[in-house]
């Protein structure tokens, strides 16, 4: 049969909640997540047999944060060469430590699990939740989070050397809360097409420098772009194919690349294309609140520039806001919101991000 692979054999080094399991005593182990374990240990339990089983492929669901949610097929070679790729980045050899505290379900929680088991890592698995580390009490040398889970874990890092940072884009205000931690914390930029990361940055560099870093792309990644000014990706370790995506960027080397935002999100505003995740980190640095822009139709501008602050309404601090934002020097003329709206809560979708779309029809319907 053409489909038939035979997955390599466990790493010496590798363990799973402290034990050694070799391919074999994986389908034991698999078997007893899924009948007698939790949710998310019935998740990866089978996920485990999918990886043993002598197939070439693995189906993957897509988070949906680009489309509807799909299952694609992934070869498992592809996810070994991700796994190594990860591994001479990072600088993490066999026996790192390290901590899976994401759902198996999707790209990122799959692939903890095979550089454990390709690189020889020791990993420990908690149940997924927006406050991971709530519960740990040993140090850890790696952990990948959901901006989300970063969030609510800000006051325990310390227990993590190095975690990766991914499934969205980590907020201005997010990087402010990371930039004195010891952990060494990355953003990463990636999708499941491609295999979890292809690019990584640095969010708390030693050198504090004011302008944020580009991202760096992972060894046998070529980066391009399209004439949409879009990024597109060539991995042939990790797809069969070239993909484009919808992901604006500015190409610095063929090595580093600024992520300037989605061209779903731009805004045409008077002719002028703006847009919102740059305007939104200028905004930043003077509103400690949540915040977002999006735009409002308009009869001369076409599309206007208005702003959502997560704060009851306030006249003063209103006023306040208008005033600063008028003195705020890295803001251009057009980047300036026409029209400030105050919710006392946004909308949220399942995985802690603003809900741009819901929170904007409930304010304006």
């Amino acid at each position: 049969m053409a489909d038939k692979y035979k997955v390599p054999e466990t790493h010496p080094d590798f363990r799973l909640n402290k034990r050694h399991y070799s391919n074999a005593e994986l389908h034991l182990v698999a078997y007893s997540f899924i009948k007698e374990g939790e949710a998310f240990e019935e998740k990866i339990g089978s996920f485990l047999l999918d990886w043993i089983k002598p197939s070439k492929y693995v189906e993957v669901k897509t988070s949906g944060s680009t489309g509807k949610p799909k299952i694609i097929r992934i070869k498992k070679e592809q996810m070994i060469n991700s796994a190594i790729a990860t591994s001479r980045f990072f600088d993490l050899p066999e026996k790192t430590t390290a901590l899976l505290c994401l759902p198996a379900t999707y790209i990122a929680g799959k692939m903890m699990l095979v550089r454990a088991m390709v690189l020889g890592w020791q990993l420990d698995m908690v149940p997924p939740s927006s406050n991971p580390l709530d519960q740990v009490f040993k140090r850890y040398d790696f952990c990948a989070m959901t901006p989300f889970q970063l969030d609510n874990s800000v006051g325990r890092l310390h227990l993590i050397k190095k975690l990766i940072v991914g499934g969205g884009a980590v907020s201005p205000r997010l990087q402010k809360m990371v930039k004195e931690v010891s952990t060494k914390v990355y953003e990463t930029y990636g999708m499941t097409e491609t295999v979890t990361h292809i690019a990584a940055k640095r969010l708390n560099p030693s050198k504090n420098r004011k302008k944020s870093r580009p991202f760096k792309v992972l060894p046998n990644i070529n980066i391009s772009q399209d004439d949409r000014g879009c990024l597109v990706i060539k991995a042939p370790k990790l797809s069969d194919e070239i993909i484009t995506t919808n992901d604006v960027v500015e190409i610095l080397t063929y090595k580093k690349f600024i992520w300037k935002g989605r061209i779903d999100n731009v805004i045409n505003s008077g002719g002028i294309k703006l847009h919102p995740e740059q305007i939104e980190k200028k905004l930043s640095k003077i509103i400690d609140q949540r915040l977002f822009v999006t735009a409002m139709p308009d009869d001369s501008l076409g599309e206007k520039l208005v702003l959502f602050v997560e704060n009851e309404f306030s006249e003063d601090f209103l006023q306040k806001l208008e005033r600063e934002i008028n003195e705020l020097k890295s803001l251009e003329k057009y980047e300036r919101p026409k029209k400030i709206y105050f919710i006392e809560k946004f909308e949220e979708t399942h995985t802690g991000k603003i809900h741009r779309e819901n929170t904007f029809k409930s304010k304006v319907n």
